[in-house]
């Protein structure tokens, strides 16, 4: 279900992810860091791989770049600028959560580093829906996939303080949290534009889940 390119990209986030974690524990704790996130960031992934093989489709998982920045310019037709575009993609999904950490001494876990490409398998598509129907992924179904990834990550966070692991579910939560925000390729921006219904439910429910993990768990 991975290639190598996504395994690799997923071992990176993943290493990051425990630093960052762990980077006031010692090296037990840095353990249970890095079992913690690999479960989290593959069932994550397994939802969403499923999801989209469910809607006929396949993703394939990469770090979160953002190419542009600064507000788009009314020049040039409403164009984005060229001053105003990176020359090179900048990784964002592997230095936020290191900058976070640092500002805000390790009590901010950004977890928002990884992202998905969607694409249509024509074959399927053609043999059951006819040859140019629904060749092209809807954003209802793309926000569907992404949806599927956090909601497992909240099952996951409920069933990590129920087995009395409060720390799993903390990270579960911190995961959802942050990639449930509508910006840029993450998932809640996926989410919001596929359904505003969808997108409300799972971050009200985000936001519950934040509240116990920063204040009662």
């Amino acid at each position: 279900m991975l290639n190598r390119k996504e395994i690799i990209v997923i071992a990176v986030v993943a290493i990051i992810l425990t630093f960052v974690i762990s980077m006031l524990e010692t090296m037990e704790g840095a353990g249970y860091a890095l079992i913690s996130v690999l479960a989290i960031l593959g069932l994550n992934i397994f939802a969403k791989k499923i999801a989209a093989y469910y809607y006929e489709s396949e993703i394939e998982i990469k770090l979160w770049e953002i190419k542009r920045y600064g507000l788009i310019g009314a020049l040039s037709g409403g164009h984005m600028h060229p001053s105003k575009e990176f020359k090179r993609a900048f990784p964002v999904g592997a230095f936020f959560p290191i900058l976070f950490a640092f500002f805000t001494f390790g009590v901010v876990k950004w977890m928002a580093c990884l992202v998905f490409d969607v694409k249509a398998k024509i074959h399927r598509t053609a043999k059951r829906h006819g040859l140019w129907s629904f060749s092209e992924m809807t954003e209802y179904h793309i926000g569907l996939i992404a949806a599927a990834g956090i909601m497992i990550n909240l099952i996951a966070a409920i069933a990590g303080y129920l087995i009395n692991q409060p720390e799993f579910a903390k990270l579960n939560i911190y995961f959802a949290f942050f990639n449930m925000l509508p910006i840029s390729d993450l998932d809640g921006n996926k989410i919001l534009f596929g359904s505003k219904v969808a997108w409300s439910f799972l971050a009200i429910i985000t936001a519950i889940g934040m509240f116990y993990a920063l204040f009662l768990i």
